[in-house]
């Protein structure tokens, strides 16, 4: 009987706690995830809370944004008096056909000349920068070197020609990918080759990495010479040509139609055909169906 009553006042009595860390209590702590125990509780959450949450100021509304003006194309190159004309930045880049494969570009005061050959009319402006695509006659001719060079001029090819040109150092050898900043136009080497045709004794007309064709970039726009080549896969990765210059004479590099196809993937602003010999060029504009992508004809055999 005693046990009882001993019992029942046991639990009649008042009982004392013991808060748990990390949980709620005056005494409570807060653990950071590093382990080390901070002697601040969260407002709010666990341990002390406020009364009263502060109200938030409201926030003013913000103005609209004026909607952005769309940024106007860039004029696409023109054929002026026979040349082709592009406005760049830095100002007016000129490329004027002299044959076959032989070009002479102005880029403001600069003068460039891409394989002269001594079968077109060299009389232009003296170069100041010579590029030479590959090592064929029509392409690496030392005679036209002479005609169009002067004192202090720079001569930009692949070893290949570095290694055969006569009477002339070539002053940078660039590998496909490589390239070189000359007055102020860059010069990038690009992959020329053929995929499928060569001699009937084997091999092709164009190994790869042995030529170059070039991008010329001035003043925010770029200009691609292709050489001497088929369709690659490379030229149809190329982005952001203005203006585009395709070989297509067989046997050597490919047809109008395939010309076009490669022209369809890259999608050039302007593509002109070149290096064309007697292809019909008409097939290559019909066969040119990328949007935005303009043909331009221009003369590259006067004379004959």
């Amino acid at each position: 009987m005693s046990a009882v009553i001993a019992a029942l006042l046991f639990a009649c009595a008042p009982q004392s706690t013991t808060p748990v860390p990390g949980t709620s209590g005056e005494d409570a702590a807060e653990t950071t995830t590093s382990g080390e125990v901070t002697g601040e509780t969260t407002a709010g959450t666990t341990g002390e809370t406020t009364d009263e949450t502060e109200p938030t100021e409201p926030t003013e509304p913000t103005e609209p944004t004026e909607p952005t003006e769309p940024t106007e194309p860039a004029e696409p190159a023109e054929l002026i008096d026979g040349a082709l004309v592009l406005e760049t930045d830095a100002g007016t880049l000129t490329v004027t056909p002299i044959y076959h494969g032989t070009v002479a570009i102005t880029a403001g005061e600069v003068t460039l000349w891409l394989d002269p050959w001594s079968k077109g009319d060299l009389a232009g402006a003296a170069a100041d920068v010579v590029l030479i695509t590959d090592i064929h006659s029509d392409h690496m001719d030392a005679e036209a070197v002479a005609a169009v060079y002067q004192e202090g001029a720079v001569i930009v090819a692949p070893q290949a020609v570095a290694d055969e040109l006569t009477g002339y150092t070539v002053d940078h050898v660039l590998a496909n990918g490589q390239s070189v900043v000359l007055d102020g136009v860059t010069v990038r080497a690009e992959p020329m080759y053929n995929l499928v045709r060569g001699p009937d004794d084997g091999g092709l007309y164009h190994d790869k990495g042995r030529g170059n064709g070039y991008l010329l970039t001035w003043g925010g726009r770029t200009v691609y010479f292709a050489g001497d080549t088929e369709c690659t896969p490379e030229m149809k990765a190329l982005t952001g040509v203005d203006l585009a210059f395709l070989p297509m004479n067989l046997p050597f590099t490919m047809t109008p139609e395939e010309a076009a196809g490669c022209v369809n993937a890259f999608a050039p602003a302007v593509a002109v055909p070149y290096h064309y010999g007697s292809s019909d060029l008409a097939e290559f504009q019909a066969a040119v169906t990328a949007e935005h992508v303009s043909v331009i004809l221009a003369e590259f055999y006067a004379g004959g």
